[in-house]
C-alpha cells in the first residue's frame, strides 16, 4: 500500500529564495535517486507566501523510512534551521 505524506512548512520572512533553492536541490536528488519515492513536489500557498506544502508519496513504509535516512535528506534537515520559522507539521496517510 502506498504511503502519502503532507509536510506543511513555515518559512522565515525574507528566506523564501534561500529555502526554495535548497528544496529544489533536495527534490532533484530525491526524484533522481529514490526509486520508492513516487511523488516529491513543493507548493507555495496563495494565501500566505511563507507557507509551503510538500506533497510526497512512497511505494511503502520501507521507502518512506529509507528517505529519512538518506544523506541528502539529512543535509537538508541541517540547513532547514536557517529558514524554517517552526518545526514542520507532518501528516501521514494511507492510499485507498
Amino acid at each position: 500500500m502506498a504511503i502519502g505524506l503532507i509536510a506543511k512548512l513555515q518559512v522565515v520572512a525574507g528566506k523564501n529564495t534561500e529555502f526554495e533553492a535548497a528544496f529544489k536541490q533536495l527534490a532533484q536528488t530525491v526524484n533522481a535517486t529514490e526509486e520508492g519515492c513516487l511523488l516529491y513536489v513543493l507548493h507555495q500557498s496563495r494565501e500566505d507566501a511563507q507557507t509551503y506544502i510538500v506533497l510526497e508519496q512512497y511505494a511503502d513504509e520501507v521507502a518512506l523510512k529509507l528517505h529519512s535516512k538518506t544523506a541528502h535528506y539529512q543535509a537538508f534537515g541541517q540547513q532547514a534551521g536557517a529558514f524554517l520559522a517552526a518545526p514542520p507539521h507532518i501528516e501521514l496517510m494511507d492510499s485507498v
